[in-house]
């Protein structure tokens, strides 16, 4: 049986509780972007995710924790990426690092999976939009609460057979 792994950055609670949220759904490990080491990198599947905070940017612990995923041989293991933004407030950079997530885990080597379509969605623009679909999970948990379960469900629907 494959083991996968969530990790997340969080500065204000939310991105955990997605975290949390998704691994329970699952069934997997949640740690923390801090205590990213050798036996997390070990797993089968991550997934990983960060709020966006600023410009665009990545949640303040990830700095460190990309440079890991960038330096370590991701071959072989699938990864998802999710993230949490604000669509009222930050709309021209809506989850936008999610982006800097994918790229380092894409640079490692990782077989990457769960597009998300930007159908639904109120954003003027973000980083992480390729060819019209977000390149994970997009959430705004403060605006669109009422949406993030079922979001979180298909995506889960989704990218559950490539853990496997």
């Amino acid at each position: 049986m494959s083991k996968t792994v969530v990790v997340f950055g969080s500065s204000t609670g939310t991105c955990e509780a997605i975290a949390e949220k998704i691994g329970n759904k699952m069934g997997a490990e949640v740690v923390n972007v801090c205590d990213l080491n050798d036996d997390v990198l070990a797993a089968d599947n991550l997934i990983i995710g960060s709020s966006t905070w600023g410009a665009g940017e990545l949640q303040d612990d990830w700095y460190d924790g990309v440079e890991t995923l960038k330096n370590t041989s991701l071959a072989g293991k699938v990864v998802a990426v999710f993230g949490c933004g604000d669509c009222e407030s930050y709309g021209d950079t809506f989850c936008g690092a999610m982006a800097e997530l994918y790229n380092a885990a894409k640079a490692g080597g990782a077989t990457m999976v769960g597009e998300v379509s930007t159908d639904g969605y109120t954003f003027d623009d973000s980083e992480a939009v390729v060819d019209g679909k977000f390149v994970g999970l997009a959430l705004d948990d403060i605006n669109e609460d009422d949406k993030t379960d079922d979001r979180i469900d298909a995506w889960l629907a989704q990218i559950t057979p490539a853990l496997n």
